[in-house]
């Protein structure tokens, strides 16, 4: 019973990864809310960051910075490099994509997916007129 408990608070953050990746997952799937989709991708994105940023981190590791001692075990900056990288296209492709919702609430005057598929339909294929 031990070892389990040990193996869950051990790998506490990769539990949470899994959390916040299903649970954004689940948002952008099920609903028809633009906005809400976005969210949801957002979350599943924040996951990401959440999983590549604990793989970076060492136990014990310090920044590397030569100090002269052999001994010393040093944490790998890239994986923290890469995540303010994605956090700056993540924060753009929000922007992008949120402006594209207003675009869409200006054309179709709603937000909500079937809704929109629905004008989409009747614009389309137009009820023809006995005449």
């Amino acid at each position: 019973m031990d070892s389990a408990l040990t193996l869950i608070l051990g790998h506490y953050n990769y539990w949470m990864v899994v959390i916040l990746m299903m649970l954004g997952l689940y948002v952008a799937i099920s609903r028809g809310n633009l906005i809400k989709k976005v969210v949801g991708l957002n979350l599943f994105q924040t996951s990401v960051f959440l999983l590549y940023i604990s793989m970076g981190k060492v136990a014990g590791g310090t920044a590397p910075i030569l100090t002269g001692k052999t001994d010393t075990v040093y944490s790998n900056p890239l994986p923290h490099v890469l995540i303010l990288t994605a956090i700056v296209v993540g924060i753009s492709t929000t922007a992008l994509a949120l402006a594209l919702i207003v675009r869409i609430r200006e054309s179709y005057g709603t937000v909500e997916e079937d809704e929109i598929l629905a004008i989409e339909r009747r614009l389309e294929f137009p009820k023809e007129r006995n005449v």
